[in-house]
């Protein structure tokens, strides 16, 4: 009866060091997919913040050209950026 007890006993630590086993590979896995995402993400939200400065360069360009033909767009775009000068102004002088 000892016997089965002890049997069944190192059969059950068995199959827990088996999950344990599975579960770090798994883990490890887990772990550079996600170290890949992170830098995926970066990567993405570098491209986005490039992506979105060159509309904007492209759009005060046809502010100040008048490519867009709206004149009432332009004066607002310009009228943005000597807000934002001023306050970078206002901001040096402090």
């Amino acid at each position: 009866m000892e016997d089965s007890v002890a049997y069944r006993l190192e059969a059950k630590i068995r199959e827990l060091i088996s999950r344990y086993e599975s579960l770090r590979e798994e883990n490890a896995l887990l772990q550079r997919k996600l170290e890949s995402c992170c830098a995926e993400l970066e990567q993405t939200t570098q491209t986005n913040k490039l992506l979105e400065k060159k509309i904007n360069n492209l759009q005060l360009t046809e502010a100040f050209t008048g490519a867009g033909r709206d004149n009432a767009e332009a004066k607002k775009k310009v009228a943005a950026l000597i807000k934002d000068i001023d306050k970078c102004m206002a901001m040096l002088g402090k």
